[in-house]
């Protein structure tokens, strides 16, 4: 198979879709691998590297999209890239589609087979291709919310673990799962006073147990949550409903009822963000204001920190990479059907179910796809 990696154009980032040793990887099975010149730049892989690896460097996108059968990619097609997609074309990467209806109408329109790292499973039902970008993002919310939280960012001038003689910064964690569990980390670590929401008691339990009295936990219902958050300095929104939209937990009328100067970080942002005043935001200006409180909703966090976040992701995409390339996507999803969770789009129709719902398209079952 013919398998292409354009250089990423989203604003401000500088992941990229294979790694040298990836790419090396597919070329020793056989596949024909072509990088766009200077794709790896953002990660210190130089094109020289990738030749070593046998690939061949490509000047451009468009031989890639017009020629190769699949293309990896890190973020969602740019609208300039999905125009270049075409019928029959395998794109793999990450998509969101639930809350990006251009997205998904360009995708349905093109044609293409779009397979979505972000739905992917794993046993027991996990995302194993979210999880590496959900540890990065939880433990950069912290640190991202700590710069926001200083008075030359707007916020309120706390520092997260006090001093001797001044009480520690409050953390609100809205949510238990990786993100949640990784921000809350990072925060305890700091010597924060840190609280956990979540509305499943197993997941209370489990990160209870984990920090024991390094951080506190509380059942997610209204009232707990509103108490919560008007005494938080840092709120950072860690909730994901697989494939879906994310619930609007934080409304606008709680923004009145919180300090001035709090700091809300949005992980699900991705997802259309859990906070009712969230919209997106690049790394080139990261935060805005809404009544007094300062919003963090950078939709690609781990592209900050491209090179560990593009060799944590690469670690789990290219097994199925391989699988793809090495059976053809569909005796792949039909062989594993964890990966044909990630079957987004196919030939005009939509094929993920919340996605569906949530956008109004006719449904079509991936089993029926494989028949």
């Amino acid at each position: 198979m013919r398998i292409g990696c354009p250089r990423e154009i989203k604003n401000h980032e500088y992941r990229v879709g294979l790694t040298p040793e990836s790419a090396r990887e597919l070329t020793a099975r056989g596949h024909e691998v072509w990088i766009e010149t200077e794709a790896g730049c953002g990660i210190d892989a130089s094109d020289e590297q990738y030749i070593a690896a046998g690939a061949t460097i490509v000047a451009g996108p468009d031989p890639i999209f017009a020629e190769c059968e699949m293309v990896v990619k890190v973020k969602e097609p740019q609208a300039v890239e999905r125009a270049k997609l075409r019928e029959g074309q395998i794109l793999y990467t990450y998509l969101h589609l639930a809350p990006d209806a251009e997205q998904t109408k360009d995708l349905v329109a093109s044609g293409v087979t779009a397979i979505a790292y972000e739905t992917v499973t794993g046993p027991g039902g996990t995302l194993p291709l979210l999880k590496p970008m959900s540890q990065v993002a939880g433990r950069m919310s912290v640190q991202a919310g700590a710069t926001a939280l200083e008075k030359a960012h707007g916020g309120r001038g706390v520092l997260l673990g006090g001093v001797p003689g001044v009480m520690p910064g409050k953390v609100v964690v809205i949510g238990g799962g990786v993100v949640g569990f990784n921000a809350a980390q990072m925060a305890a670590g700091l010597g924060a006073d840190v609280t956990i929401l979540d509305r499943s008691p197993e997941v209370l339990e489990r990160v209870g147990t984990h920090f024991e009295s390094r951080a506190k936990t509380r059942f997610s219902n209204v009232a707990n949550l509103h108490d919560a958050v008007c005494e938080a300095d840092l709120v950072i929104g860690a909730v994901l409903i697989p494939g879906a939209a994310a619930p609007k937990l934080v409304t606008r009328d709680m923004l009145k009822d919180m300090q001035k100067g709090a700091v809300l970080v949005d992980v699900a942002i991705d997802q259309g963000g859990c906070f009712e005043t969230s919209k997106p935001t690049t790394h080139a200006e990261p935060t805005y204001v809404v009544d007094g409180i300062v919003h963090y909703c950078v939709a690609n966090m781990p592209g900050a920190v491209a090179r560990t976040s593009t060799y944590a992701l690469n670690n789990v995409t290219l097994p199925h990479a391989l699988q793809i390339a090495d059976l053809g996507w569909k005796e792949a999803l039909r062989r594993d059907p964890h990966l044909a969770e990630g079957l987004n789009v196919h030939a005009g129709e939509v094929t993920y179910e919340a996605v569906a719902s949530e956008l109004g398209y006719a449904y079509r079952p991936v089993s029926e796809v494989l028949a």
